[in-house]
């Protein structure tokens, strides 16, 4: 069967190949063995693969960090699951035809999800959902800014404060994506700048933001800031500039801003299993009921992993890039 293996950090569409390896034999008593239907290709895969993001240390390794797909084998001692369950991988390494993981890997997804955008469950709906929930106390009404607006976090991000009564402030990098969000349900976009927090307050009515969510660092971090009320908390949950976060003395110290960090992986570890497929039920029902969904732009198989990585890092995308490792979904 074909896998995604880099043996060197560097550029992704570089350093990848895909390659024959055995396919996985029965699986043990606690394990499952899935057939990858589909598997989006996010920026932490990008920087993994580079070297800038946390991933293995020894090479060569199979890359993927999201994956979902149908059961084709279970171990004997497992009750929960059964043969052509739609399941994600909670696990890496999912840029393959099949993998084998533990139960605790697997959660059992609804008969007749999408498995385009089931693929997309793990990560980006998870993150979206645990910020807005475990951050700051948020109440109806209340108001959420973010920059990275277009991302599939951002997305989510709009629509699921919407379901929850709150209300989006969106920063993005060109006037093209305005109408865009807008139409999604976002209810302030604007193109970042300089003057972002006065341009902010005017769209908003001067409506005080408790809680701000970077996806880019450096200096997008301080405008963030600037547009929250005294006491307001930025959390940071992505590399995207590749600088330094900052926020100033005058933002700390006069007016109490935090700056705090996300990382989805020790999220989860933190989470009971029970906690785990109840959040994962939830976004799975809102992935079904068309709430949450993220935008397709291509789709590639295995052996054409070059290309599809390197239409991954193209700017101005207008979607996701999925992999499809076993062939096109009918």
């Amino acid at each position: 069967m074909n896998v995604i293996e880099y043996g060197r950090f560097g550029a992704p569409h570089e350093v990848c190949r895909c390659i024959e390896v055995d396919a996985p034999g029965p699986p043990g008593a606690d394990e499952l063995v899935v057939e990858i239907a589909a598997c989006p290709i996010n920026p932490a895969d990008l920087l993994t693969i580079a070297g800038t993001y946390p991933g293995p240390t020894e090479l060569p390794a199979r890359a993927g960090i999201e994956g979902a797909g149908r059961v084709v084998a279970l171990g004997g001692d497992i009750t929960a699951f059964a043969v052509g369950d739609p399941v994600i991988s909670l696990a890496r390494a999912n840029w393959a035809e099949r993998v084998t993981l533990k139960e605790s890997q697997a959660i059992k997804l609804p008969a007749g999800i999408d498995m385009r955008q089931a693929a997309m469950l793990k990560a980006n709906p998870a993150s979206a959902h645990l910020m807005l929930a475990n951050t700051v106390a948020l109440k109806d009404g209340d108001w959420v800014i973010q920059n990275a607006a277009n991302s599939a976090v951002g997305r989510h991000v709009i629509a699921l404060a919407r379901a929850r009564g709150l209300h989006t402030a969106n920063v993005v990098r060109r006037d093209a994506l305005v109408a865009e969000l807008q139409a999604i349900g976002a209810d302030v976009v604007v193109v970042d700048g300089d003057d972002l927090a006065e341009r902010v307050a005017a769209e908003s009515g001067g409506a005080p933001i408790a809680l701000a969510l970077d996806a880019i660092g450096g200096a997008a971090t301080m405008r963030l800031a600037d547009c929250l009320a005294d006491g307001g908390t930025v959390v940071n949950y992505g590399f995207l500039s590749g600088a330094p976060c900052m926020i100033d003395p005058h933002q700390a110290i006069i007016h109490g801003i935090s700056l705090t960090g996300f990382w989805l992986a020790p999220m989860i570890g933190r989470l009971s299993r029970a906690e785990i497929e109840a959040m994962y039920g939830n976004l799975a029902a809102s992935m079904t009921d068309g709430t949450i969904a993220t935008p397709i732009e291509a789709s590639y198989g295995l052996d054409d992993i070059g290309e599809a990585l390197a239409h991954a890092a193209r700017e101005a995308r207008n979607g996701k890039i999925l992999l499809t490792p076993n062939g096109p979904i009918r």
